[in-house]
């Protein structure tokens, strides 16, 4: 049996980087700069790296992207006038900023900042219109029609022509999937991940819940556990799932970690020989040293770089779909 190996997120990265650059070079033929604006309200060590990545790579592959750091009661002011502005082409904030804070406006204001960002700039694919496609498996923003009398969607009657945004973490983990080749190409698109068994710890609403509707949507079986249930999601449904968290990881093919805390760690000894193991996770959430030595294992311990390739290619789109 093969050895464990350690997967570096950088060649899953590479071929992605490479069409960014060739879309960005052919927007600028067109004299369109591409801006990122991300928003820091908060003093969140994961965040700050992560736009330190992101600035990083905007700037290698021609993006203009800023941070900008604002006091948190101020966000909601400055996210509208970035909103407004025409130059701007992709809007994201770095979560939490509020936490569970109530809004004004009903629910948390985190949830009512994502919302307030219109299909047009989010380039995180998170507000309610795209998240409510992502779980209906609704693949293109004008395969539906909004007739505003009465708010009823009605189909078009066509598939569409421009593709959904997904949610840039979840995304990045599908495309590692597919370089892992974990997703049968053989198959139609849809069903790709069929006969898949997948554990995915933890389901915040930024990673592990979209991350746990994708892989169902393209037909795995998914245990979503979190700390106070485990639920089996399938295409289309949710039941709760009466087996343990070691069972679901003893039983799955991939095993997906994002638990934001440093004393979580993953029992070893439940993953299986030739399982996929990735950790989303700013902390480790498995011994990588005890990780190794289980026959097969393909370890990936970071995604960031994926995660920023996907947040251009999503710039790319939002600017394709909308500006052109």
């Amino acid at each position: 049996m093969a050895e464990a190996v350690k997967v570096k997120a950088d060649d899953a990265a590479a071929p992605f980087r490479e069409d960014i650059k060739k879309s960005i070079e052919g927007l600028k033929a067109k004299g369109i700069t591409p801006l990122l604006v991300g928003f820091l309200a908060n003093g969140d060590a994961g965040a700050i790296k992560y736009a330190e990545w992101t600035g990083k790579a905007c700037e290698a592959d021609g993006i203009k992207f800023e941070v900008r750091n604002v006091d948190r009661m101020e966000l909601e002011d400055k996210l509208h006038e970035a909103i407004h502005d025409s130059k701007v082409h992709g809007i994201m904030i770095y979560y939490p900023c509020f936490g569970l804070a109530p809004s004004f406006y009903g629910g948390s204001m985190d949830d009512y900042l994502r919302d307030s960002i219109p299909i047009e700039k989010d380039v995180e694919g998170l507000c309610d219109t795209y998240r409510r496609n992502l779980y209906r498996n609704v693949r293109y923003i004008d395969s539906y029609e909004q007739k505003y009398k009465g708010g009823i969607v009605t189909s078009t009657g066509h598939e569409g022509t421009k593709k959904c945004l997904l949610p840039c973490t979840p995304l990045a983990i599908v495309k590692i999937l597919e370089h892992l080749k974990m997703y049968d190409e053989s198959l139609p698109t849809g069903d790709r991940m069929k006969g898949k068994k997948v554990a995915v710890i933890n389901r915040s609403e930024i990673v592990g819940r979209p991350l746990a509707a994708m892989l169902a949507n393209d037909g795995a079986d998914v245990y979503s556990i979190d700390i106070s249930s485990i639920q089996l999601m399938q295409r289309g449904k949710i039941t709760d799932c009466k087996l343990t968290t070691e069972e679901c990881v003893k039983g799955a093919d991939i095993v997906i970690t994002g638990v934001p805390t440093k004393d979580y760690r993953l029992d070893t000894s439940w993953i299986a020989p030739n399982t996929v193991v990735m950790n989303v996770s700013h902390f480790k959430n498995v011994d990588e040293a005890e990780l190794l030595k289980i026959p097969g294992v393909k370890y990936v311990p970071l995604v960031g770089k994926v995660t920023v390739a996907m947040l251009e290619r999503n710039l790319i789109r939002l600017i394709e779909n909308f500006a052109l």
